[in-house]
């Protein structure tokens, strides 16, 4: 059986939210959550991991309202987005507060992953129609 691995990135701060963590809001009518949703989809397209990119100090949150039911799923793990995780030769510049984004959400993924993965957002839903969950997963990325 082929292994794939479904990130999903979940660090963002979520400023404009106002109160709480965005990415742990319930909303569903048995209060799930919208990762709820998109790991679902991700089984029935023959995914079998889920990384979630977070930062550190989401972590015990996170895997309260999600992870731990998830990991009794699907096998689950953890990559925590700090903001000095960074290619040799770079370093943060002063006053940086904030996550760098989406390449380096990913980067910090670098030691769980060893199969093709699919990147999406944890506050985003897709659908099962996206061609990610679809069947279409053959055609996610080389593998290295």
């Amino acid at each position: 059986m082929e292994n794939y691995t479904l990130v999903i990135m979940a660090a963002g701060i979520g400023s404009r939210f106002g109160q709480g963590i965005k990415q742990l809001t319930s909303f569903g009518p048995s209060g799930e959550i919208i990762m709820d949703y998109s790991i679902h989809d991700a089984k029935e397209a023959g995914f079998n991991k889920v990384v979630f990119v977070i930062r550190r100090s989401m972590f015990d949150d996170f895997r309260r309202v999600i992870g731990d039911r998830v990991s009794a799923q699907i096998e689950t793990a953890y990559a925590f987005q700090e903001i000095d995780d960074l290619p040799e030769g770079f370093s943060v510049p002063e006053g940086r507060a904030k996550p760098w984004g989406t390449g380096q959400a990913i980067l910090c993924c670098r030691s769980l992953i060893h199969e093709p993965f699919a990147v999406i957002n944890a506050d985003d839903y897709y659908g099962k129609e996206a061609p990610l969950f679809n069947g279409q997963i053959q055609s996610i990325g080389p593998r290295y």
